[in-house]
């Protein structure tokens, strides 16, 4: 009987861990939100007919996540910056690193940067983050700190876990 119920235990634990996300990286967004935490999502997103490659933000301090698809092509990276709240991208040239608003190509897949909810101050602010070229990880973690800051708001988005 002892290794019956040994069993399912084993059997239970290694089926949580493979359901969980692959915790990518994690640091400070210097805002109300708190911490981030970088996940791999666990399914790709469906953009402008491609299966793109995806990351999982969360925060601390609200319920609110971010999924992160990005896109390779000739003239660099576009990382997709999506949320229920705001959704833009991130664009990475070979000499720069900054935000844009969304084409209107993806608005058939449902995605648009509403005018209403961005921070047009902290857009222009953030339109070079950093220039050269970085790695996918590094820009991940900038678009997991700057992102909130060109939320029209933010704080209204928190909620107490």
């Amino acid at each position: 009987m002892k290794r019956v119920v040994l069993v399912t235990v084993l059997i239970f634990a290694v089926s949580l861990v493979s359901f969980a996300r692959k915790f990518v990286a994690e640091g400070k967004t210097y805002s109300a939100l708190g911490n981030y935490k970088i996940e791999i999502a666990d399914n790709p997103v469906a953009l402008k007919g491609k299966e793109l490659k995806a990351f999982v933000i969360s925060y601390e301090n609200t319920n609110m996540e971010v999924t992160v698809a990005f896109d390779k092509n000739r003239k660099g990276m576009t990382y997709y910056v999506l949320s229920d709240n705001l959704s833009v991208k991130y664009v990475c040239t070979g000499n720069h690193f900054g935000v844009a608003k969304l084409n209107k190509e993806l608005e058939k897949d449902g995605y648009r940067t509403s005018d209403s909810a961005l921070n047009r101050s902290e857009y222009f602010h953030q339109k070079v983050i950093t220039t050269g070229s970085n790695c996918d990880l590094d820009n991940s973690k900038l678009i997991a700190a700057f992102y909130p800051m060109l939320i029209n708001n933010y704080e209204n988005i928190l909620a107490a876990k």
